[in-house]
């Protein structure tokens, strides 16, 4: 991924929003559970930074998505996961179907104001008997005259609380589990929509998220993305850039990590010296960035793929596990060093701690990750005929 001057742009318009309009707030939000993502949305709306990948038709830059990475990788610098991953639920993972596959009236009706920041969308796949398994879900939409009934339920839903609507992944007939989904845009505010209370994770403290509830929804057939009965293949095509997002964020919370924690060990003196001086301290950290600057080279590389057309399933499965994987070693690795600090709920450490063990669960686990990349090996065991 070669970077022009307009990449470096963008970099710092992404890192000055980050210093001045989240960062400063993220303490606030945390405590309170949820941040504020209407008016937040809309001021990143106003520079752009919602719509960088998506056609100029519908508001947007129209730029490739390198762009998208570099911001991806700027949003990084955010002292919490819970609210780049709103951004990216809104940007890279809402929003993509509609964009290349949505008719001008699902575009201008739901993605125009999404890229402007006059809506906040989320995405709606998973289910609580459904998780990494998309075949699985029950979420079934009905045919009745030119509209469809909905019923189902979704759960662990980014964004939820405070959505517009949902772009939600549904049962639209009998066939089998790959080809009977279809992708459709639910207004959040339409009758037979209700919501639990905002759930009680482990990290990822400011983002809402919340389990739906569809009971009766009637939904225009017109809401459709694509064609019926192709949404299976389109989440997974939308899951590419999701994954390289998860990525690519997590790039300089690793380094904010590291580097955090040299600075601390730097200031902590153990039995007459720094502990930084420590050898196995500082060999860490050099082994540590290390293996940070591998991952970011190969999704530099996925990203090159990706625009040159290539299916990048496989580059971006690897991403998205290394990603996971590394998130919780960096962590751990420099928690470790912290001590006791390091136990304290209130520094970056912890908070990262917390935060990117998601990286290993949403958006795929990780055994989905490696049963993907052992697919394209070609050595995932063949299945016996019963």
């Amino acid at each position: 991924m070669r970077e022009t001057e307009e990449h470096q742009a963008l970099r710092r318009t992404v890192s000055d929003f980050v210093d001045n309009e989240i960062n400063p707030y993220v303490d606030e939000w945390e405590a309170e559970g949820i941040f504020p993502a209407k008016s937040l949305f809309k001021k990143l709306g106003n520079l752009g930074l919602l719509g960088i990948s998506k056609p100029t038709s519908a508001g947007g830059m129209g730029l490739d998505f390198s762009y998208e990475m570099a911001a991806a990788e700027e949003l990084g610098r955010v002292h919490c996961g819970g609210v780049p991953m709103a951004i990216g639920v809104q940007t890279c993972m809402a929003t993509p179907a509609i964009a290349r596959f949505g008719s001008d009236f699902v575009k201008n009706e739901y993605l125009a104001p999404a890229i402007a920041g006059d809506s906040v969308a989320c995405i709606g796949v998973s289910e609580p008997g459904a998780g990494s398994d998309v075949a699985g879900i029950k979420t079934q939409a009905r045919k009745d005259g030119d509209d469809y009934i909905i019923n189902g339920t979704k759960m662990w839903i980014t964004n939820s609380t405070q959505a517009n609507y949902i772009c939600l992944l549904a049962n639209t007939s009998d066939d089998k589990p790959h080809l009977n989904k279809s992708l459709i845009v639910v207004p959040t505010d339409t009758k037979g929509i209700s919501l639990s209370p905002k759930l009680n994770k482990l990290g990822m403290r400011a983002s809402d998220t919340a389990q739906i509830f569809l009971e009766d929804v009637r939904i225009p057939q017109r809401n459709l993305i694509g064609n019926e009965g192709d949404g299976f293949t389109l989440q997974m095509l939308q899951f590419q850039e999701e994954r390289m997002y998860i990525a690519i964020m997590a790039i300089k919370s690793m380094e904010l990590c590291i580097d955090s924690t040299i600075d601390y060990t730097r200031g902590r003196d153990a039995f007459g010296k720094p502990l930084l001086d420590n050898q196995a301290v500082h060999f860490r950290m050099a082994e540590l960035q290390t293996e940070v600057e591998a991952l970011r080279s190969l999704l530099y590389r996925a990203c090159d793929a990706y625009l040159e057309g290539e299916n990048v399933t496989r580059l971006a499965s690897m991403a998205k596990l290394k990603s996971g994987r590394l998130s919780r070693e960096v962590t751990d690795a420099c928690l470790q060093y912290w001590g006791g600090m390091g136990f304290m709920w209130d520094n970056i450490v912890s908070r990262n701690y917390r935060d990117m063990r998601l990286g290993s669960i949403g958006g795929g686990a990780d055994e989905v990750m490696l049963n993907i990349i052992c697919k394209t090996m070609g050595i995932l065991p063949s299945r016996k005929k019963s």
